[in-house]
């Protein structure tokens, strides 16, 4: 007989709450809630949640804080049904072809902010019982967790469908004790309680940080709730008090429409205002509150003069947010009075459109909440927008829209990823694997070589996305590879990443650069058969006074191969081997003037540049110049390779350069023929030079299974010479191809 009386008991509760789930709904939403709750008690039956919850009670007890909020018939159905994914693989497809695409995105929304569960959970625990951490790091972390849960959806519902999923536990939790209601308390107090005054949902926000505050402070939270127990009454009646002779007196000065209220004050803003300030309970001003709005700000200070006229003012405890607006757009009147009596009372007085905007409007009423001064940027503005959505709520039918509008006026440029011991990195959209190494350590970022994402090895130049775990494999030593400098590689996104790649190759010690350098040159020598040339002999044709300034100038590429290559053949002085300095304009901002055999450049008096052996530059050829260790700048094709990396690792040292007007002298340009070898293909090769009067200065010529390849380097005086030659190089018998290097 107990057991029907109590089924009888438990349908009637739940035929209340579909009623309440149907508030403000069609009949055919209304007929939809309670299909998907029919659906969703058949699937959950008697399971359980991690915290004991049922999981039809913890469902139930969402979609009811939800239609609180006023929220639509598609975020209620997606909080009955939040966890159906969960016991059936095919949940979302289910919920799609059973109550529509809006509801089932919802729900997935729900699951995927479900996986950084173990992530919050892990690092508020670890920050609270590390005894190491840095305070300003574990703040910053826990606001990037924040961020990160919003950057993780697409639409501001899903966030919220999490709130009120929270709260819901923190309701389950007052009611049966339990140990992880300590852990869950503090977590829902660093993340979950600011995100709901950042969307402006107070009510949330002040049950959240009241329960939290109870499960982590017990005898402080008893002790201020017998205090204001001992004398609510008392508190009610002087609050009422207070209003009717404040509304006499308004109504006295012809204000008549103005709404006056009692503000409540929760436990923990009284608590946080007490320990903020170091004072007592009965020191806490706003226990006793006022609102007070009008219809003009003329009305404003006119209450303002009233409220001072009947109590008296406290000294510094008065604040013109309208005269004086906060950083965030916020303004009211903020003042506390003292009765007579010597009880003191807060009075907070706006207009109407203040009230609103301070409450439900774009004013980040959140940074004036948690005392942040410091610009986010389009963080803010983001944050700014979903607070506005809220009050559009009741307009807002198509729940497309919701998306649409997000997507149109929410984009967050920036990414949230996670490294494999749970810690939340922010980086900007479009990173790398290095760019995440080189965020998380500088060491790690030049010691990376391979990177796994979720699990699975990626590219080094794969663009993250929110939300997934990245590793970084690594070397036991070594340096950044030269490739990540190339922006057309996409290696490296950020700034930051590239600037300690650079500096890295900029700082790499003399020794290594002596040792790189002395290893080119026997390279070089013993490809050339000439292990007996001196280094002291080369240093000196090269215009070096030490060997070292020679070995450092070859490891950084200041030397070309064929300047190298003549210096060690002839014995002669290297510089026969170059072009004569010609003419060339360096762009500055300022103008400068041109010497006979060299440029000016403001602020240097004739600086001589030499064009460069490795690309060897003529007219008309695009040029760029590379400042170098005392020779001047060295002249290189806007193409060439070697002027590439240098540009990489120096980009400092980079000047923008033209031809200037006088540019009659000879230009060495290597020419490379492809051609079937058969015999006096040379000599027919040469009289294409000898016709053209183009001087020939070098020749390699290699014959491999009947295919010849030679290179030689010959003196032209113009671009279109060039051109003209390498035609006529094509019309020889045999040649399949001539091409500038």
């Amino acid at each position: 007989m107990v057991s029907v009386v109590h089924s009888v008991a438990a349908q009637s509760d739940l035929e209340h709450s579909l009623q309440t789930l149907s508030e403000g709904l069609s009949t055919e939403e209304t007929e939809k809630i309670r299909a998907a709750a029919e659906f969703a008690r058949t699937v959950y039956g008697d399971r359980l949640l991690g915290s004991d919850e049922g999981v039809w009670h913890h469902a139930l007890g969402m979609a009811l804080v939800l239609v609180g909020l006023k929220l639509d018939a598609d975020t209620r159905v997606a909080a009955l049904l939040f966890a159906l994914p969960t016991y059936d693989e095919h949940g979302l497809t289910k919920i799609e072809e059973r109550f529509g695409a809006a509801a089932a995105r919802l729900v997935g929304g729900i699951s995927r902010l479900h996986g950084l569960r173990p992530i919050t959970h892990g690092f508020v625990a670890h920050s609270t019982e590390s005894g190491d951490q840095n305070p300003n790091e574990m703040k910053a972390q826990i606001e990037v967790l924040r961020k990160m849960l919003l950057a993780m959806v697409e639409d501001i519902r899903v966030v919220l469908l999490r709130l009120a999923s929270r709260t819901q536990t923190m309701r389950h939790y007052a009611e049966s004790k339990d140990d992880l209601r300590v852990q869950v308390a503090r977590e829902t107090l660093e993340i979950y309680s600011p995100l709901a005054n950042r969307l402006g949902v107070w009510e949330l926000k002040w049950e959240l940080e009241d329960l939290s505050f109870r499960f982590l402070h017990p005898d402080i939270y008893k002790k201020i709730a017998k205090q204001l127990d001992e004398k609510r009454a008392e508190r009610e009646q002087f609050i009422a008090d207070a209003v009717a002779r404040l509304r006499q007196e308004l109504e006295n000065a012809g204000i008549a429409d103005a709404e006056i209220y009692g503000r409540p004050k929760h436990i923990y803003s009284i608590w946080n205002k007490m320990r903020k300030k170091g004072v007592d309970f009965s020191e806490v001003y706003d226990v006793r509150a006022l609102r007070v709005i009008v219809d003009s700000i003329k009305d404003c200070y006119t209450t303002l003069g009233i409220v001072h006229n009947m109590w008296s003012p406290i000294p510094k405890e008065f604040d013109d947010y309208i005269s004086n607006p906060k950083g965030n757009n916020y303004r009211s009147l903020h003042t506390a009075v003292q009765c007579p009596d010597g009880r003191s009372l807060e009075v907070q007085i706006r207009t109407w459109e203040m009230h609103k905007h301070a409450e439900l409007g774009v004013a980040a009423h959140w940074r004036y909440k948690e005392g942040s001064k410091s610009s986010q940027g389009n963080y803010d503005e983001k944050i700014a927008w979903l607070r506005q959505l809220l009050t559009w709520k009741d307009e807002v039918v198509d729940s497309s829209d919701w998306v649409k509008h997000y997507k149109e006026a929410a984009l967050d440029e920036t990414i949230y990823v996670m490294t494999p011991q749970g810690r939340v990195v922010d980086l900007p959209r479009g990173a790398t694997p290095v760019d995440f190494a080189y965020r998380v350590h500088t060491d790690l970022g030049h010691r990376c070589r391979g990177a796994k994402v979720d699990g699975a090895l990626v590219t080094l130049n794969t663009q993250l996305e929110t939300g997934q775990r990245v590793e970084i494999v690594v070397a036991k030593q070594g340096g950044p590879s030269r490739d990540w400098l190339n922006p057309a590689l996409g290696y490296l996104f950020t700034h930051r990443a590239r600037a300690k790649a650079r500096q890295w190759f900029s700082s790499r010690a003399i020794e290594e650069m002596l040792a790189d350098g002395r290893a080119i040159l026997t390279r070089e020598l013993q490809r050339m058969g000439e292990t007996g040339v001196r280094a002291d002999d080369l240093a000196d044709r090269l215009g070096y006074a030490k060997t070292d300034d020679l070995f450092i100038a070859l490891a950084r590429a200041d030397i070309g191969q064929r300047q190298l290559q003549t210096a060690i053949r002839g014995g002669e002085d290297a510089s026969d081997e170059r072009p004569a300095v010609e003419e060339v304009a360096v762009r500055k901002p300022k103008a400068s003037s041109v010497s006979d055999k060299g440029i000016l450049i403001v602020g240097v008096d004739k600086l001589l540049t030499q064009l460069a052996g490795c690309c060897k530059p003529a007219p008309p050829d695009p040029i760029v110049g590379f400042v170098t260790r005392g020779k001047g700048i060295s002249i290189h094709r806007a193409d060439c390779p070697n002027f590439g990396h240098l540009e990489a690792m120096q980009p400092e040292r980079v000047v923008e350069t033209e031809w200037g007007s006088e540019t009659d002298g000879v230009f060495a340009v290597d020419i490379i023929v492809d051609a079937h070898d058969r015999q006096g293909l040379l000599r027919d090769v040469s009289e294409v030079f000898t016709r053209e009067k183009i001087n020939v200065i070098a020749v390699n010529t290699q014959s491999t299974q009947g295919g010849a390849h030679m290179r030689f380097t010959a003196e032209i005086g113009n671009v279109g010479q060039l051109k003209r030659t390498l035609t006529l190089l094509q019309d020889v018998k045999g040649v399949i191809g001539a091409r500038r290097a």
